[in-house]
């Protein structure tokens, strides 16, 4: 489904809004054991994986360009998570879906959370197609011409029959 300006705009806050109430919720204490904090290290990955997902979404409804790369002219999958990582992260992820796989690690499909990738077999070869886990069982990615930067669910038929797998380029 697609919005109007007016209405993404909405949807852009509300998802802002209820990333930044997740992210200030804090774990219960179970009896016993007392609350320790994330280590800086994990505080400062959780950081990167929202400014990732944040970047994404700036990227909704751009263009799908064959081998895109570049903001102001569009992207093809790959191009979009290269410019989204170097953006968000400064991680350079450069190539085609296949080489992003071989630079990144396998996860479990139960252990991704936001900001890792997700692969697609849409070309009859595999990881022919890259996006952005956003959680929720969704991704961003460079769809096609007609329908350029979008969220699509991982659970629909058409990608549910085509996954690969997950991987994380974070450590």
């Amino acid at each position: 489904m697609r919005f109007t300006p007016r209405y993404r705009h909405i949807s852009l806050v509300y998802s802002l809004l209820l990333m930044a109430l997740v992210g200030c919720s804090t774990p219960s204490r179970q009896a016993g054991n007392t609350y320790q904090p994330p280590s800086t290290s994990q505080a400062a990955l959780s950081v990167q994986r929202q400014d990732v997902v944040m970047q994404a979404m700036a990227m909704l409804d751009r263009n799908y360009v064959y081998n895109g790369k570049k903001l102001h002219t569009g992207f093809d999958c790959s191009g979009l998570v290269s410019f989204v990582y170097k953006e968000s992260t400064g991680v350079e992820l450069r190539g085609s879906a296949a080489d992003i796989a071989n630079k990144t690690r396998a996860i479990g499909g139960n252990a991704a959370v936001p900001g890792d990738l997700v692969f697609f077999n849409t070309l009859g070869s595999p990881n022919s197609h890259v996006g952005i886990y956003i959680g929720s069982g969704k991704f961003i990615h460079a769809a096609n011409e007609r329908t350029g930067v979008r969220i699509d669910h991982i659970g629909a038929d058409y990608w549910a029959k085509r996954l690969e797998g997950y991987r994380s380029a974070f450590p």
